[in-house]
Formats: C-alpha cells, structure tokens, sequence
C-alpha cells in the first residue's frame, strides 16, 4: 500500500450488519484487518433486540449475549493485534414491524441512543480519541451517531442495495438517503452503488472489493472431482447459492436447451424455486449440490465456460459479483449478465442481454479462449485485493479531510 493511501495512528470504530463470529464472507471483517495493520479498530457486534433475543435464544452467539448482558462475562476482547470486539450489553426495542414513521422513528431514536452509551462505552474503556466511525451497510441503529458519538469523521460503507430487501425496504428507503447525506463521505464497492450514494452525498466514491483468491489456482488441483468424472462434452458451470431471487432460472433452462451437446454443472444449494424447476428434468443439466467453499476451484477448473445468470432486479442490480473473480483468478472465460456493476469486469468477460446472447456467448468463449487470454484473466483478478480496496477508503478520507 502506497504512503500517500495510508492512513495511521489512528482510532476506527466499525459498526455494521455482521457480527465478528459471523460464518461467512465478511467484507467488514476483512476491511477491518487491513485498518488494523496501522491503526486500532473496536469492532462492534451488531446489538440484540429482544424478538431476537427470544427467536435466537439457542443459538451460541445468543447465549454468549446474555451472559454479557446479566455481567457475567466481559464484552469487550482482543482478537487480534489492534482488533479489539465489543458486544452492546443493552437489548434494543424491536420496531421494523412498525409501518407508522413517525413512531418508528422516536423508537429508533431510542434505539439510536441506548446504541450509542453502548459504543461510547467501549470507546472510553480503550481510552479512544479521534474517531473514525465506520459504518458497514447499517441504515437504522446508527441513524443518529454522528449526534451521539460526535466522531472525528464518518464514513458509511455501501455494499448491498438493502432497500430492494423486503426487511430493508419500508423504511430504508426513506432513511438510508438520510444517513448517506448526513456522513462525512460514502464509499461502495460498486459502480452502481457509489452512483446511488452520490445522489445524496457528492463525497461519495468506488472504492472496489477485495477478494481472496489464494485457494483459486488452478495449478494447486490435481484431481477431478468424482461426481465430474462421468459428465462429457463442453462443461458451462456456476458454483454458489442456487437461489431464485438472484438467478435467472428461465435463462439457465433456455441456454441448455439450445446447448444440447454442453454439460451445464451447477454447484451449490438449491432453493425451493430451483428444486422446482424443470431443469432437473433436463438431461444435460447436473445439480452437484452443496461443497465446501475449499472444494470449489476444484470444479470451476473443469468448466470450460462459466457463468453468472443473474436475475436483473433491486437486489442484484448494484452488488459487486466477487464469484466473477474467483472464475477469472483460475483463468476461466466468463459468461455473466450485464449490469452497471459488471462495467469493471467488462474488458474480460462476455456480458449477455438476453438468453440468446447467453447461447451465443457461450460457444464464443469457449472458441476464443487461449492461454494468453487465460492470464490476462488472472492478473487482472489478482488486482481486486483487500489491501487494494483498503488503500482507496483511505484516498477518500484523504480527499475529503483535505478538501
């Protein structure tokens, strides 16, 4: 990371949708690695509210809470070098079943503030000054921190459109505009995303998504997978969620009808939409089910073409497709849907319109793939890193302190 996008010595305090336990990806998580390697981070676990509390009440993280809660344990702990976590011990009211905005809004001012003594607690125990505030995604709970916490500078961090969520939408759509023009600056990891902050706030800038891609090398794969070792002809393959709201499934089944002499492979588990659908009907068209996320460049290097089907609508038009850069980081030809946010990749994968460019494109990638090609593909990958993204927040803090 260059000196002029380093930012040190200073105090960050992460606040966001995803607590530090969290079982999956986290972009927080990773983002907040790379502050920590030249400044000290307070990670804040999302606070419980109590139809959470009692829906949840099983679960490890549940019970670890309110141990916290009854002072039992200690809520605030260091996990890695300059990272520390805190857990709010105060229980929040449940209010997004609220349809009034009004009412909603004086209980989430209550919420806001009982939040807020909570952060401002972890703050004064690590003796923090000088804050950066760095909100991941969150729209109601921080609502009002720049008022009670009064930070140095705050950043809010876009990287899903929430408001085309159900959960999110009622009242997200009327406040997420708010919290955008009211912080210091935004940053998304998409181009889309970043458009959308700018609306509101003109401090608003991409700032690109890390991935880590060190798993995804296809040299380090010496053996097929068994349940690809009877599946001939030309292989289009997807590995992840196979989920209705995001992928086209219409497309899928158009493109493998067409495609009689290609295997399409999809790996990852079904919803009930795609349980449903007559692509288990369709011979040339195999479901490998679910696999470790360790297992999957192990497929994606037997695909000849990959893709990414998405269904064009709020939840998906503005996320940053990081499965596009695993298939690139093993050299793959791309297939994938064409959305504002696909722009970045736009240079090195085919981006469909319709299902006949799917057909199309497919036996066009597979035409033209070289080994020149292939590590084009790689390289350019290999540049979407966390440090990378990391290193442009830190130019957009510097524009805007400077400005």
């Amino acid at each position: 990371m260059s000196d002029m996008n380093l930012i040190s010595g200073r105090d960050i305090v992460v606040i966001g949708l995803q607590a530090w336990d969290v079982d999956i990806g986290s972009n927080c998580k990773n983002i907040a690695y790379e502050f920590a390697k030249h400044n000290r981070v307070l990670y804040v676990n999302y606070p419980l509210d109590i139809i959470t509390l009692l829906r949840e009440r099983h679960l490890p993280r549940t019970k670890e809470t309110r141990e916290m809660i009854r002072g039992r344990r200690d809520n605030l702990r260091q996990v890695a070098e300059n990272i520390y976590t805190f857990t709010p011990a105060r229980l929040l009211a449940s209010i997004n079943w609220i349809k009034s905005p009004d009412m909603f809004d004086r209980l989430n001012r209550f919420n806001n503030k009982r939040y807020a003594a909570e952060v401002k607690d972890g703050i004064n125990r690590l003796g923090m000054k000088n804050v950066i505030l760095f909100n991941d995604n969150d729209i109601f709970r921080p609502l009002y921190f720049k008022e009670y916490l009064n930070p140095a500078l705050s950043v809010y961090y876009s990287r899903d459109n929430l408001v085309g969520v159900n959960y999110w939408k009622l009242h997200g759509e009327r406040l997420e505009p708010l919290l955008i023009a009211k912080s210091d600056l935004c940053v998304a990891n998409s181009t889309y995303l970043a458009e959308y902050c700018r609306k509101y706030n003109p401090n608003s800038f991409y700032v690109g998504q890390g991935c880590e891609l060190d798993i995804f090398d296809e040299d380090k794969i010496k053996d097929k997978p068994e349940d690809m070792k009877n599946i001939t002809g030309p292989v289009v393959g997807y590995v992840g969620a196979l989920n209705g709201l995001r992928l086209d499934i219409k497309c899928i089944e158009y493109f493998a009808g067409k495609l009689e002499n290609w295997s399409v492979v999809l790996v990852g588990p079904e919803d009930d939409n795609f349980m449903k659908s007559s692509l288990h009907n369709m011979k040339n068209v195999y479901f490998l089910g679910r696999k470790d996320a360790s297992q999957l460049p192990g497929y994606i290097k037997y695909f000849d073409v990959c893709i990414n089907p998405q269904v064009i609508n709020p939840v998906t038009i503005g996320n940053y497709p990081r499965k596009i850069d695993e298939y690139l980081a093993m050299g793959k030809p791309v297939v994938a849907t064409k959305t504002e946010a696909m722009s970045v990749f736009a240079g090195h994968t085919y981006l469909a319109e319709n299902n006949d460019d799917y057909v199309r494109f497919i036996a066009k990638a597979k035409e033209e793939n070289s080994a020149e090609l292939a590590s084009v593909r790689k390289a350019f990958a290999r540049e979407h890193t966390w440090e990378k993204s990391t290193s442009d927040i830190y130019a957009a803090i510097e524009t805007v302190t400077k400005s």
